[in-house]
């Protein structure tokens, strides 16, 4: 006779929610300052442009419990559900806190070359030089945080109280508290503004040459002509020497490039300071929505009546032009089957039409796609589905991806991939990592590209990946110097 053996049930850490509001007024980019001197700090926001997102900032260290994937492992979504299920979702939130705050949970990226496990089919001899070796997946958990509400003013202390603690949640909350009050005696370095219209890219490299540009151009047309594609997105690398600290650098941004899923990750060897604009995934209550940007002009930070011409020419110009009207259109169609994938049938909508925003210093044009979960359907089943987002591969998907890797000659790495929260309420808010800056071994590696579509002109699509790169250039510059 046989004896079954029964599984061993694994206790899961129970998560209770403990939280504090505060009307202060605290100097955001001191809060920022005084959060980065703390081991693995991450700032998500933190400036007012968060009022065109989420509408929150938050400020965390000293994780809990870190995880990372790293290119040559074996199943990543297995060992990432795993640790998502280290911890249960909390149930005792309060109901006077806001809505779609992030309150506790794991913060981190995923890499664009992650999709060599989304999408297989797209790299099946991959030859693409891995020269910065980051992780292609890399999440903290985070039992506290704190938070600003931008829509109401309002700090909240976010903590959670996890079985075996050796603090009290009180302890906890009496923690960050100090860190508010730390930040009201902060010293903040000076800025220096940077004139965007004329960066000086002598001490800039690329990864490749204008030439290279201009060739691997004409063979994407091909591509396209042969009905391969109907539009790749197509990159090139800057970097330059850094020797400032990384930080000043995410101030610098914040303050004169601010945008809407900004984001700064300490990871102790490297460091990432994201200024992106754009938006690859939000969950709320089972909802998802999805918010490509496909269509870039640049404009004028100046005041003089001049730049007030141009940017309004360039807004109009971006507004009617047929050829980004249907480069979003593919986007949105490509992200609309991407979203029934996962979504209950019949919930799937363009929820906002092509709409133009403004940056500054660009503008952009977007839309937004949602639905609403299976209930069947996890994190790592939407990432699955939808990872990397479709605005910066190409469309259709798979065959973008594989045209990408046999002309790129570097791993993107953290570009294009995303930064962001999955919390434990099954929160999601997940950015595409585009005008994203690495710091990594004295410098600064910045990574910026376009989509190509049959109609596209080589130096133009050439000339936007500098407008894109400018902002970010002229901010390493400025702090370096």
């Amino acid at each position: 006779m046989t004896t079954a053996v029964l599984p061993i049930k694994r206790k899961i850490p129970v998560c209770r929610l403990h939280c504090r509001k505060l009307n202060l007024d605290i100097d955001l980019p001191s809060l920022s300052e005084v959060v980065s001197k703390l081991p693995q700090a991450a700032i998500l926001g933190g400036n007012p442009s968060k009022l065109q997102a989420d509408g929150f900032s938050c400020w965390m260290a000293k994780p809990v419990e870190i995880f990372e994937f790293h290119a040559g492992q074996k199943e990543p979504f297995e060992k990432l559900q795993s640790f998502l299920n280290k911890y249960k979702p909390v149930k005792n939130i309060p109901e006077n806190l806001p809505k779609g705050l992030f309150a506790g949970g794991w913060v981190g990226f995923f890499s664009y070359d992650l999709g060599r496990f989304t999408e297989p089919t797209a790299f099946p001899d991959s030859r693409v030089k891995d020269d910065l070796m980051l992780p292609l997946i890399r999440l903290l958990f985070y039992d506290r945080l704190i938070a600003l509400d931008h829509r109401n003013n309002e700090f909240w202390l976010i903590v959670l109280e996890l079985d075996g603690d050796s603090e009290t949640p009180q302890e906890k909350l009496t923690t960050i508290a100090n860190l508010l009050d730390k930040a009201r005696a902060a010293q903040m370095p000076g800025l220096l503004p940077a004139d965007l219209e004329n960066v000086d890219f002598s001490h800039i490299s690329s990864n490749i040459t204008k030439d290279y540009y201009l060739r691997a151009f004409e063979k994407i047309k091909r591509h396209i002509y042969d009905g391969d594609v109907y539009q790749i997105n197509f990159s090139q690398r800057f970097n330059c020497e850094y020797h400032a600290r990384p930080i000043d650098l995410f101030h610098w941004q914040n303050r004169y490039n601010p945008s809407p899923y900004s984001a700064y990750i300490n990871a102790g060897g490297f460091q990432i300071v994201s200024a992106s604009p754009e938006m690859f995934i939000t969950i709320r209550d089972r909802s998802i929505s999805t918010k490509p940007i496909k269509g870039t002009r640049k404009r004028l930070e100046t005041a003089s009546g001049g730049a007030n011409r141009i940017n309004a020419e360039n807004f109009q110009q971006l507004l009617n032009s047929e050829k980004e009207k249907a480069e979003l259109n593919m986007i949105i169609d490509l992200e609309r089957n991407d979203v029934a994938r996962i979504c209950i049938p019949g919930t799937r909508l363009v929820s906002q039409p092509r709409t133009i925003e403004t940056h500054p210093s660009v503008f952009h044009a977007v839309a937004t796609v949602s639905g609403r979960l299976r209930d069947d359907v996890n994190f790592c089943g939407v990432l699955k589905a939808m990872f990397p987002g479709g605005s910066i591969t190409g469309a259709p998907k798979i065959r973008s991806m594989q045209i990408i890797d046999e002309t790129e000659p570097a791993a993107r790495g953290v570009y294009t991939g995303s930064i962001g929260y999955i919390g434990l309420d099954d929160s999601v808010c997940l950015n595409i990592a585009i005008r994203t800056i690495i710091i990594k071994n004295n410098s600064a590696y910045v990574q910026t590209g376009g989509g190509i579509v049959a109609d596209s002109d080589p130096q133009a699509e050439y000339d936007e990946t500098l407008i894109k790169a400018r902002a970010l250039l002229a901010g390493t510059q400025a702090v370096n110097s």
